[in-house]
């Protein structure tokens, strides 16, 4: 009993060292959330002016401004801006873009729509996909800008002669105001129970529907059931119908064909059920 005391009251202090200085501990909240799935209690989260919120009695979570705006720019680019100012763009190519220049923008070498090698040098933090010094080897990104926590899960990718470039894309997550929103990059293959466990719980997954070339309907229905998001975002759609993929899932998702290019979101209004949402452009 008393070691259970005392783990709650280094937590508490853990939690309000990280609100007196105004950064979230480098500590992925989506990792260890997803171990005790299904049965977690998620926090209520609340729009307050000003500060981020108090530390609450107990191991009652802190109260962070929540709203989190995802806007699709095109291809697999969408930008997301926090509550506390940051904007980050995924899959960054440098001609999709909006008037604002990001803080962060995330890139994949699939294809150069996905990177460029030649971003604006205005841009603080440019996060490869992949490992430049050493081929093959896996990059890691564990960074916190402003109220945002980037953190990725590196996956194969195929090569141009057929076989497979390991940790060649990565899964970027960002851990903003209590959701942790993924997006899937390039992703060329299945993902494995590790991959599933590195990636943690996604409120929002970002998606690939092309169809065939990164995964075919089936399977990348298969990888969105198992992730559970409570909101998923197409993207990447080349060819096929958007309703081939919405046709791969039943009863348990809905499906919206949105009229706005962005949606903003927090903990308090994920849809109950899981919503595919189609933004407009896609």
């Amino acid at each position: 009993m008393l070691r259970l005391v005392l783990s709650a009251l280094a937590f508490t202090m853990m939690v309000a060292g990280a609100v007196a200085q105004d950064a979230r501990p480098q500590v992925s909240q989506c990792q260890l959330i997803a171990e005790k799935l299904p049965d977690v209690t998620f926090a209520s989260f609340k729009s307050p002016a000003g500060t981020p919120g108090k530390v609450l009695s107990g191991l009652q979570r802190v109260q962070f401004q929540e709203d989190v705006t995802i806007t699709y720019l095109g291809h697999s680019t969408f930008q997301v801006d926090t509550p506390g100012g940051i904007s980050i763009a995924t899959d960054f190519n440098g001609w999709l873009r909006s008037p604002r220049l990001p803080d962060v923008v995330t890139m994949n070498k699939a294809h150069s729509s996905h990177y460029t090698r030649s971003p604006d040098p205005g841009i603080a933090n440019v996060l490869h996909g992949w490992n430049d010094t050493a081929p093959g080897e896996k990059a890691e990104h564990r960074l916190v800008v402003g109220d945002a926590y980037i953190r990725n899960v590196p996956t194969d990718i195929r090569s141009y002669d057929g076989g497979f470039e390991p940790n060649g894309n990565s899964i970027f997550i960002f851990e903003v105001a209590g959701l942790c929103i993924g997006h899937l990059g390039h992703l060329h293959h299945e993902l494995t129970d590790a991959h599933y466990a590195e990636i943690g719980r996604l409120d929002i997954v970002m998606v690939p529907v092309d169809g065939g070339l990164t995964m075919g309907a089936d399977s990348m229905s298969r990888t969105i059931k198992r992730l559970r998001s409570a909101l998923v975002l197409p993207m990447h759609r080349r060819g096929p119908p958007i309703e081939t993929f919405l046709s791969m899932f039943g009863a348990d998702f809905d499906a919206e064909i949105s009229q706005n290019r962005g949606v903003t979101v927090s903990m308090r209004t994920l849809p109950k059920k899981p919503l595919i949402l189609v933004l407009q452009g896609v």
